[in-house]
């Protein structure tokens, strides 16, 4: 039986150019690049060297501070790049693909036998673990703690998020073995959310806790779902994991391979046929999205969703963690008097000279514009309208501003993650950072406090 979640605090952001639910294979990539900006507080150390042939699935490094935790090669193929920053910091790898794949496997187990320690063991070695991350300080989940309970959700509400229950269609066998070796990591609930009126593949598997979320934006999001069944407090660490990375954990369970396969949704107004394309993590976005061909030149492609995603390039990579690629017009003009006369072409959470509150199903073809520069902080008791986490929005960011440690332990940050606040970055009228704000929180904390 299901225990239904309903979300009231939100804004739904409906944007032309949702995919259609059809998909097509992407060309093949002749690159694929690992960011390393994607696994956040990891130091990499090198187990290959410039020019070194790999096999798929093969470890490319390690993490420096848990040297059992590898990072593997996609494809396989000949490392041709490590591209450095500051200080020797490595920032991505690239590896150029064999014509011929060939894959490096491991011993399958068995979800069901096997004890958690070979579990733990095998997902470590193979690559699979970085798909695990923690609450608090939003990073890749420490092998050794123990967590209260595990969430997944499988319900999109970011603006043109991948339809999860047309993308899982037809993996149950790995999502059933995913689940089941999760479940032996912790001694409370593995908890699922779908949509109310889903007909996910999630909903009939064993193993777990199933909730039906229903209401606008954030309520998609697992931090709004952790903030309603089971918060988290100092000294208590929750993991969470997304739907597709779990189809990649199962297949290595009953297969021994990693396979880092996708099935991206390309979105976004500027995209003439946007649909789903399947293809592998670190592969060229430009594989797919002329595929479908663009309405403009000069367009942002966004490695991610609107709110979360990050700036990318036709010739970017995609991201580790990403199953959506966005593509909207690049608002780079200036609108003469624009904030002085009403606004029908915009979504706006005011009714000051706008009018979208009228429409609520319309759906906007928005740019990059951010209609306004960047202030100081303009009180207006707003995010509280969005933001639906039992949490103040804007007392939390500024006490991560000042630096001030005692004061947002006590306001919950240890509950957050920066995409919490991208709703309320959305709207703010003072056009502040509200995600790096509390990504710098977190580091801080993490820093501290540890």
């Amino acid at each position: 039986m299901s225990k239904d979640i309903r979300i009231k605090k939100g804004l739904n952001i409906n944007l032309v150019g949702a995919a259609e639910k059809t998909t097509s294979k992407a060309v093949l990539s002749n690159v694929y690049a690992i960011n390393l900006l994607d696994f956040h507080g990891i130091t990499p150390k090198m187990l290959v060297k410039q020019g070194a042939e790999i096999k798929a699935g093969e470890a490319l490094f390690y993490n420096k501070n848990r040297e059992d935790m590898r990072f593997v090669s996609p494809v396989s193929g000949e490392l041709i790049e490590i591209e450095r920053g500051a200080r020797r910091k490595i920032l991505t790898l690239k590896v150029l693909a064999d014509k011929s794949q060939e894959q490096h496997t491991h011993q399958p187990l068995d979800a069901e036998r096997a004890s958690s320690e070979e579990l733990k063991a095998l997902l470590l070695k193979a690559g699979c673990w970085p798909f695990i991350k923690q609450r608090p300080y939003d990073i890749i989940a420490d092998p050794d703690a123990v967590p209260k309970a595990i969430f997944i959700s499988a319900y999109g509400t970011a603006p043109l998020a991948a339809d999860m229950d047309y993308v899982l269609q037809g993996k149950e066998a790995e999502l059933q073995a995913a689940l089941t070796a999760l479940g032996k990591f912790t001694p409370g609930k593995v908890h699922v959310s779908v949509g109310k009126a889903s007909n996910s593949p999630l909903s009939g598997l064993n193993g777990i806790t199933l909730h039906k979320v229903s209401g606008p934006h954030p309520a998609g999001l697992v931090g709004t779902q952790i903030n309603k069944l089971d918060p988290i407090n100092k000294g208590e660490v929750i993991w969470t994991v997304a739907p597709q990375d779990l189809i990649i954990i199962g297949e290595l369970l009953l297969t021994g391979k990693f396979n880092p396969e996708r099935t991206v949704a390309l979105a976004g107004s500027s995209v003439k046929a946007p649909k789903y394309y399947t293809t592998k993590i670190g592969t060229e976005i430009s594989t797919f999205l002329y595929g479908s061909g663009v309405n403009e030149e000069n367009i942002r492609v966004i490695n991610g969703d609107v709110l979360t995603g990050s700036k990318s390039s036709p010739d970017g990579y995609l991201g580790f963690y990403n199953n959506t690629v966005t593509a909207i017009p690049e608002g780079d003009d200036y609108e003469f008097f624009g904030w002085n006369k009403p606004v029908f072409n915009k979504i706006s959470s005011t009714r000051a000279l706008t009018f979208s509150w009228m429409q609520p199903k319309k759906k906007y073809k928005l740019t990059t514009n951010t209609n306004g520069e960047h202030r100081a902080f303009v009180v207006t008791g707003r995010y509280e309208e969005v933001f639906p986490m039992d949490i103040y929005p804007l007392q939390l960011l500024k006490a991560c501003m000042v630096k001030d440690l005692d004061e947002m332990e006590q306001l919950g940050l240890y509950e957050v993650a920066p995409e919490d606040f991208s709703l309320t970055e959305f709207i703010c009228i003072s056009k502040q950072p509200h995600q790096q704000i509390i990504r710098d929180g977190l580091d801080l904390l993490y820093k501290e406090i540890g």
